[in-house]
Parts: C-alpha cells; structure tokens; sequence
C-alpha cells in the first residue's frame, strides 16, 4: 500500500528552486582627499626660496642704476617678491583651499551607480600671484615696445580674466558645464592679451631702433609661448585631474621659474646694454610731473 505521504510527495513534489538570499547592499566609498605630499611642500619651498633670492638680485642690479633708467628693475622686482609672498603662503599651508567634484562609482549590471565626493587641494594664492606679477611681466614687454596706454591697460585686463576664469573653473562643478565654459573663457582672454601685446608691440617697437626690435622679438615669443603652456597645464592638471597634485606643483613651479628669474634676468641684462631701450617716461617716473601746465591754463584764462 502507498502511505499517503508517499501519495502527497507524488502530487505536490518539493520544490527544487534555491531559497533568494538576500538583496545586496552597496556602501558608498568615503570622500577621497588628493593632497600635496612631501614631494609637493618641499618643491613650494625650494621656490620661495629661489623667488627671494630673485628678488634681492634684481634689487642689487639696480642699485648703482639712475632712478630714470630704474622702470624695468622697479617692475621685475615686484614682480620676483609677489611671488616670493605667494609661495611662502603656499608652502606654510595658508593659502590653499578644497574643491569637492562628485564621481561616479559603478558595481556592475544589477546594481545601483553610486557617487563618492573627490576633494583636491588647490592653492588660490597661485592665481593671486599669476593675476599681479604676470601683469607686471606684460607691462614690461608693452613699456619695451612703446605700446601706448590704452591697448597696454587692454592687455592687462585681458590678462586678469584669464586668470579670474582660471579660479573660477578650478571651483567650478563639471557636471553642469561650469568648469569648462570658464576654461573658454580664460583661452579667450589669452588671445586677447597676444592681440593687444603682439600687434600693437609689432607695430611701436620698429620706431626704436633694430636692437630694441630684435630684443622685444625675443622677449615677447619667449613669455607669449610660456604663457601659452599655463592654460595646458592647467587644463591637465587642475581641470581634468591627470595628475597628483605633487605633480601639478611641479609644473607650475617650472612654468614660473621661466616667466620670472629667466625673464627678469634676460630684460635687465639686455636693457643694459641697449640704451636705446629706456623709456619715455623717464621725466615723469624720476622727476614726478610738473604744474607748468596748470599755470598755462589759469594764465589763458
């Protein structure tokens, strides 16, 4: 006889399917943090260094020079010492802040995409420095070539908006677009600042003479082409993240060194040499201006 047992297993046999185990869970990664390392802070100090002992050359070049003849070594000085001050604030942790962009993280086709924060340090002292001292270089190469005050002031201020949109696309989110229409806008004003020095520089420099011509030729392809490398660098570096900020450092620490010892150096020891080069407004940089005009005016009236 069949047991009914037997008779319940025959009709309702059991199940041959797993039981599900439990649904998977996915735990987000921890905020990832991309800091200078040794590497970096040591690299910030070597050039604070170099930047001051600029800047105390610069300043002995110019001490048995007339103030008349003082513009270049007044102006290449500053600029060696804002950019001695920016890399002591680097390099003593003070000036740097985090800028915190969300990356995706994918676990495969049956589970759900998850977002983590990357938070890289960035030096905003550096565009302070670039905003003031790369200024500073542009009014040399304008002074040099006799380029009159009004596409002189353009240039600079086509300079400060690279730089503003350089700062503001290292703070930018990159989801929305921000990062990269600044990053448009800074190259805009970069052409700019290659109109204004370049065409105007071409055109001013040929009434002082072929040295002149031939050292502003020199002076103006050399600092146009390595300001031209910064927006590349930054591209890399700052915007797309390709590199540790070590190796950001480093890049802008060799991009600097050029724009400032070797510019300085080169202008004043070939300035010395050319006295053609000495500006038109050695009266009034040395002697200060004059009330004759004044007194011309109130006498016509």
């Amino acid at each position: 006889m069949i047991s009914p047992d037997q008779v319940n297993e025959m009709l309702y046999p059991a199940s041959t399917t797993s039981k599900p185990g439990p649904i998977p869970t996915v735990v987000p990664n921890p905020t990832e943090y991309q800091l200078a390392g040794d590497v970096g802070h040591r690299t910030l100090w070597v050039l604070f260094a170099a930047m001051t002992i600029t800047t105390a050359v610069f300043a002995l070049l110019s001490w048995n020079v007339p103030v008349a003849k003082r513009v270049y070594h007044v102006t290449t000085t500053l600029l060696a010492l804002v950019s001695a001050l920016a890399y002591y604030a680097m390099a003593t942790g003070y000036a740097s802040s985090l800028s915190c962009r969300p990356v995706r993280d994918s676990h495969g086709d049956h589970l759900p995409d998850t977002f983590h924060d990357a938070c890289r340090q960035v030096y905003w002292a550096r565009y302070l420095d670039w905003a003031i001292a790369n200024s500073l270089l542009l009014l040399n190469l304008c002074l040099l070539a006799g380029v009159d005050g009004a596409h002189t002031l353009m240039a600079i201020v086509a300079h400060l908006v690279t730089i503003l949109g350089g700062f503001a696309a290292a703070y930018a989110a990159e989801r929305t677009g921000q990062m990269w229409g600044w990053f448009v806008i800074a190259c805009l004003g970069y052409l700019f600042v290659v109109w204004h020095v370049g065409l105007h520089g071409t055109r001013s420099v040929k009434a002082k003479g072929a040295r002149v011509s031939k050292l502003w030729a020199s002076l103006s392809i050399y600092s146009l082409a390595v300001l031209a490398a910064y927006p590349i660098a930054w591209a890399i570096t700052t915007l797309a993240r390709k590199t540790d900020v070590n190796t950001e450092i480093i890049v802008y620490a060799v991009l600097d060194a050029l724009t400032k010892p070797v510019f300085g150096l080169w202008l004043l020891i070939s300035h010395r040499a050319i006295p053609e080069s000495n500006i038109e407004i050695a009266g009034w940089w040395s002697q200060g201006s004059s009330a004759e005009g004044r007194i011309r005016i109130s006498d016509e009236e």
